[in-house]
């Protein structure tokens, strides 16, 4: 299964559910590669050194001679975990593949030769949707969602599912929203009540039951080097992401 996790929208916690998720499933003995597709490298620094790193998935995505294996690493403290990682070099991406035929299907090809040694890929996608969503999107089977719960929530949403269903219509028709998951989420407040419900209406049973509350700890666990798993395993937002993936797997 390959499951892109996009919102163009930044600050949704895209990277935290891709980190976080992806570390779940590992957990429980499923083989998982996250692919890195954020200029930003936010996911690669969660689990590796960057600096050492010699090539990125930009080099996959352009250079035909490099191929997906050659950059994948594992994770440095989590068993079945691996990563193809980030560069700020993919932020030139949109310029280099600009006029090549083939450009919404680099990274398609590319997961070809690798997919069969996985269970589960996940694609960390950036905020926007350019070139790079657009790939994630076409060498994807699976969307998730993730939404911020806040008073804009939803505002760019009907872009995004505009995309899905272009995507759909003609570069891969077997593409399918796995669901939405709602992130950042202070309970406390009679607003986010009120978004829940909005979100609700939009998404319907495609809305996982799982929320995802605003944690100080999640948001530190990066900046250690760690999933929330390792870093602080019996933290709410440990609890939240370990049911996140149960539903997850439910649902394929």
């Amino acid at each position: 299964m390959i499951l892109t996790i996009t919102n163009q929208k930044g600050g949704v916690g895209k990277t935290t559910t891709a980190i976080n998720l992806s570390a779940a499933l590992a957990t429980k003995g499923l083989r998982t590669l996250l692919v890195d597709l954020d200029p930003q490298a936010n996911s690669s620094m969660s689990f590796l050194d960057v600096h050492s790193l010699e090539r990125s998935i930009f080099d996959v995505l352009v250079d035909p001679e490099v191929r997906l294996a050659d950059v994948i690493r594992p994770a440095e403290k989590i068993p079945n975990l691996f990563l193809a990682p980030s560069s700020i070099a993919l932020a030139k991406l949109e310029a280099k593949l600009l006029g090549e035929i083939d450009s919404h299907f680099r990274l398609k090809d590319a997961l070809g030769a690798v997919q069969n040694e996985f269970d589960f890929v996940l694609l960390d996608t950036p905020p926007t949707l350019g070139i790079i969503t657009v790939n994630a999107l076409v060498a994807a089977s699976h969307v998730l969602i993730p939404i911020q719960s806040s008073y804009f929530a939803l505002e760019g949403t009907d872009d995004l599912l505009e995309t899905i269903d272009k995507v759909k219509a003609r570069a891969n028709p077997q593409l399918q929203i796995l669901g939405a998951v709602i992130t950042l989420h202070d309970k406390r407040t009679l607003l986010a009540k009120d978004i829940v419900e909005q979100i609700h209406k939009v998404f319907g049973e495609k809305l996982f039951e799982t929320v995802i509350t605003k944690s100080v700890r999640l948001e530190e666990s990066p900046a250690y080097k760690e999933s929330i798993f390792t870093f602080a395993p019996r933290s709410s937002g440990a609890y939240e992401y370990y049911k996140l993936s149960e539903e997850v797997l439910s649902r394929v």
